[in-house]
């Protein structure tokens, strides 16, 4: 089953592609040219054939020296399989689009990470038909950002560190600059990217530290027309908004709602229990996990 880390760490690529690029460049070294326009393109690749094929990112990346496809794929253990399926991917991005595809795997494991960077080769000994190269992002080249200002200088670098090495006794030194640099950056921005890092921390520890330092902001409900509501002790504004955020938060990570859930949620008005379901819309794998366990 697809959990909620497997979707943070390629879903924050959607979000903020450009980052994501010089997050490439920065780390792997390799020359990216800089894009000036980008896409989120479909990522289903099934054929006629009913057998179901999708990756998770697939972005395109105009630059000046020519289109770019960007096949992002979040790999939790090795599988063998992924190994035949990701050459088909590029196989077949290619034939359809005619635009040069490119294969990042990012993984929050070492031994994975070592797993999947090694090439993908088909066809004879000594006389290879087809070669994978996968990029890998993964704990193993990731640099650890534990300087504020330096996570202030990229904050979106800093978040993919958290994500990627956020776990222990060693995550507060990793996560207090973080959440100091979220504070410097816009606070839809920062909801954003702190909900993507609670996602993918791999141990309780992790999610408890990062779960005290974002209590005093609770990004869940930050932005300008809720803290107008506050101020003017609006409280069905607050409702509304709040319950305005649970679906945005959905929306944000590319779940469908069904109009039966947002009828639901814009109908409560029960601030505890919108807080409930914007806590679960943060790791959801679809809109009925808002209601998951019962009411509350």
């Amino acid at each position: 089953m697809v959990g909620s880390s497997h979707e943070g760490l390629h879903r924050i690529c959607q979000k903020d592609p450009a980052s994501f690029t010089r997050t490439l460049q920065r780390v792997l070294h390799i020359p990216i040219p800089e894009p000036r326009d980008f896409a989120v393109l479909n990522a289903d690749l099934t054929e006629i054939e009913p057998i179901e094929r999708r990756v998770d990112t697939l972005l395109r990346a105009e630059t000046d020296e020519g289109t770019y496809l960007l096949v992002v794929e979040s790999q939790g253990k090795q599988d063998e399989r992924k190994r035949g399926s990701w050459a088909y991917y590029l196989s077949y991005l290619h034939a359809k689009y005619r635009w040069e595809p490119v294969l990042i795997v990012l993984t929050q494991s070492r031994s994975t990470a070592r797993w999947a960077a090694q090439p993908i080769r088909l066809g004879l000994p000594g006389w290879h038909s087809l070669t994978v190269r996968p990029l890998v992002l993964s704990p193993e080249n990731v640099p650890l950002v534990v300087d504020q200002a330096e996570a202030e200088r990229d904050v979106f670098l800093a978040a993919f560190s958290a994500m990627t090495h956020g776990r222990g006794p060693g995550a507060a030194a990793i996560l207090k600059p973080l959440a100091a640099a979220l504070e410097t950056t816009d606070p839809e921005g920062a909801g954003m990217l702190a909900q993507f890092v609670e996602s993918c921390l791999g141990d309780a520890q992790a999610k408890q530290i990062w779960k005290e330092l974002m209590m005093p902001v609770n990004y869940f409900f930050r932005h300008e027309v809720a803290e107008k509501v506050r101020e003017e002790g609006r409280e069905e504004g607050i409702e509304k908004e709040r319950a305005s955020m649970v679906l945005r938060i959905l929306d944000w990570r590319g779940i469908a709602v069904p109009d039966s859930v947002r009828d639901r949620v814009e109908a409560c008005s029960d601030l505890g229990q919108l807080e409930i379901w914007a806590q679960r819309a943060v790791n959801a794998t679809n809109a009925d996990d808002l209601f998951a366990g019962g009411a509350g």
